[in-house]
């Protein structure tokens, strides 16, 4: 009698869903919990640049009572930007759903996403503060140009975490997550290359070179030498040492380039250090890995 109640216990217990999680090497879920930080962040800036609102309205629930983002505006957008930022938007929530869905996450960091904020980064990008100060919300060029500093850091970071996952669930969760980062980063760089030798106002300054200036900061910040590259670039950094023209980045077989959890927490903290938070994330990243680096 007692083999048989085992037996069936054990049964009982084999056909209660369990989640993802549950199966995932820690190592796994550690990777794929990370990068709510980046998708936290691009859902906000998307969703209240394209809406004037974010996730505490259009999805609370996947906030987990997280202080809401600082700063974050509804930017002054053309129709077609618009359009694409509210899809982008629409999809990081659905990022966010995802991963969600295979680990456990934690609730949304405090992020600032205030104009003061990413003015900060360009003037570091540029080594000298812009005047007026950078406003991103302002106009289209200038949130096109905020977007640029967003995907491209995921992105990379997924292409980092893919060979060091070991379940397959969570290597098809990270390759969908970064087929449509791509994509994102893709179209940002293709609005923005159509303009690469316009000047924004009022800096007079072209929006190839912010494109440069923030990939060169950002290269900086990583201190892993070169896994960032603006839309004009010298001949022998383009595709096949071919091409000043780059509207994709890529190694010399152009193939992405890929970051570890700590280059991009020095890039997103614009301190260079992954232990001194800071830029976007005033109090820094949560999840095991980003903590594991703050002071205790």
């Amino acid at each position: 009698m007692a083999t048989f109640i085992s037996v069936f216990a054990s049964i009982i217990l084999l056909l209660i869903p369990s989640s993802h999680s549950s199966r995932l090497p820690q190592s796994d879920v550690d990777l794929l919990e990370f990068p709510l930080n980046l998708e936290y962040l691009e859902a906000e800036f998307f969703l209240f640049g394209s809406l004037g609102y974010g996730l505490d309205k259009v999805a609370p629930n996947l906030t987990l009572g997280g202080p809401a983002p600082l700063g974050a505006k509804k930017a002054n957008l053309d129709p077609l930007t618009k359009d694409v930022v509210l899809q982008f938007a629409w999809q990081e929530v659905g990022h966010l759903r995802a991963i969600k869905k295979t680990v456990k996450g934690f609730p949304r960091p405090l992020l600032d996403l205030s104009a003061g904020s990413f003015a900060k980064v360009i003037d570091k990008a540029f080594g000298k503060p812009l005047n007026p100060p950078f406003d991103p919300y302002a106009n289209s060029i200038n949130y096109l140009i905020a977007s640029y500093l967003i995907p491209y850091v995921g992105l990379t970071g997924y292409v980092g975490a893919n060979p060091n996952l070991q379940n397959a669930i969570s290597k098809r969760l990270v390759a969908g997550l970064l087929g449509v980062e791509s994509g994102q980063d893709a179209v940002i760089r293709a609005f923005l290359y159509e303009k690469a030798n316009e000047k924004v106002h009022p800096y007079g300054i072209r929006v190839a070179e912010f494109t440069n200036k923030i990939s060169q900061l950002r290269n900086t910040l990583g201190r892993s030498g070169i896994k960032d590259e603006g839309l004009v670039v010298p001949k022998a950094l383009g595709a096949e040492g071919k091409i000043e023209g780059n509207v994709l980045a890529g190694d010399e077989n152009s193939v992405a380039y890929d970051r570890t959890p700590e280059e991009v927490l020095r890039i997103v903290y614009g301190s260079g250090n992954e232990r001194v938070p800071g830029g976007f994330y005033p109090k820094g990243g949560d999840g095991r890995i980003a903590k594991s680096h703050l002071p205790k």
